[in-house]
């Protein structure tokens, strides 16, 4: 007789859906001739003297465990650009985390502030990762739903009207995957008002800070009375095209990080010591290859938008990030049904927008981190599929 391994398995886990982008994606294994616009990764390789530190840090034998916090250089680097650019003061030695990638951090951050069933707001469409990371933890994931018409921005309004248990935590992450959604920073200081009102902490996933394009990036930490109660995560995956390296970090009030560390100190130990190198050359020297990267994706952002909404699929002008989120309505069709139709019949793949939760319904995910010419050639499928 067969044993039953699920009877073993954790109930919490075994109730999580798997990754909606995964699970499309799983579709697009084996297909020819694609063109994705699916995945959330740089198509730029990263600059070549980041990629060279490594190599040196290897052949100079820098193949150790590092601090469980990180190197120190790499810290002080992350406490100087802060600093630079954010007037930001953290201590290198006690408030910054080196994590591997932004996804760790943000798993840390839960699991070190939730008690059980303590609620955690998140404003969605959102990153997938947000409300599993949440329920693993044992809290309760309460979604604020955003809209097309307010260009998908937290409302207010809607934070004001939480009803049922105090929530204790807000994730907060801008420029927004999937919307590209940012804030300028009279927006963010009307939101963090009331998150001092309500007596929030914040976790401020700034992933894409370095890729915003008309509104200067103001760190919600840097706002009056808000430093103490967010913790900042971000890294370098997507500014500097370092998607593989895994290299995150998180910077906020020592108590926080003294626990986030203890639990990374028995799961993880540190991140790689050749991608913790890497990053400082990138904070040291890489500023260059940001700027060049961002006009880009700025100029590939212009062209798509653009052209989405010439096809009768009305997209809002992203302000950040490298991701289009057009309204599909006007199909008739579901979001999952139109991404499946899309694939099949134009081999165009793109992301449905429930992937990213209620609010995604009706729309869907196009990455521009995709070359110029591909851009174009999915434009011209998608618009022979409309016409059909």
């Amino acid at each position: 007789m067969k044993n039953d391994l699920n009877q073993y398995l954790n109930k919490q886990v075994q109730a999580l859906p798997p990754s909606g982008i995964r699970a499309f994606f799983e579709l697009v294994i084996g297909m020819k001739d694609i063109i994705s616009l699916g995945v959330g990764e740089p198509d730029f390789d990263t600059p070549w003297a980041i990629r060279e530190s490594a190599i040196y840090s290897i052949e100079h034998g820098h193949t150790t465990y590092t601090s469980n916090k990180g190197l120190l250089q790499l810290r002080n680097e992350i406490a100087k650009y802060l600093r630079g650019k954010f007037k930001l003061d953290y201590d290198p030695e006690n408030e910054i985390l080196i994590t591997v990638g932004v996804s760790e951090a943000m798993d840390l951050a839960v699991r070190a502030l939730l008690n059980p069933r303590d609620t955690v707001l998140i404003p969605e469409p959102c990153y997938v990762s947000y409300s599993p990371i949440v329920s693993l933890a044992g809290g309760n994931p309460q979604y604020l739903s955003t809209r097309k018409e307010e260009k998908f921005k937290l409302r207010l309004q809607d934070l004001e009207k939480i009803k049922g248990a105090k929530p204790k935590v807000l994730i907060l992450n801008y420029p927004s995957n999937p919307t590209g959604t940012s804030y300028s920073k009279k927006e963010l200081e009307a939101i963090a008002k009331t998150i001092h009102k309500m007596n929030l902490f914040v976790i401020s996933d700034e992933i894409y800070s370095d890729l915003s394009y008309e509104t200067p990036h103001t760190a919600f930490a840097s706002l009056p009375q808000m430093k103490d109660r967010t913790l900042l995560v971000n890294g370098f995956s997507k500014g500097y095209a370092m998607t593989g390296w895994r290299i995150g970090y998180a910077a906020g009030p020592r108590p926080l990080l003294d626990a986030m560390t203890k639990i990374h100190q028995y799961t993880i130990m540190c991140a790689p010591i050749m991608g913790q190198w890497a990053a400082c050359e990138a904070l040291k020297n890489g500023e260059t290859a940001i700027s060049n990267m961002r006009k880009e994706y700025e100029r590939r952002r212009n062209f798509i938008v653009d052209g989405l909404n010439k096809i009768g699929l009305e997209c809002h002008h992203p302000e950040g990030a490298f991701y289009a989120f057009p309204s599909i309505q006007k199909t008739g069709m579901d979001s999952m049904n139109f991404a499946k139709k899309l694939l099949e019949k134009e081999k165009v793949a793109v992301v449905p927008g429930t992937a990213f939760g209620p609010s995604g319904e009706g729309f869907v995910r196009l990455s521009y981190a995709t070359g110029m010419d591909k851009i174009k050639e999915a434009l011209l499928r998608m618009r022979r599929f409309i016409k059909s």
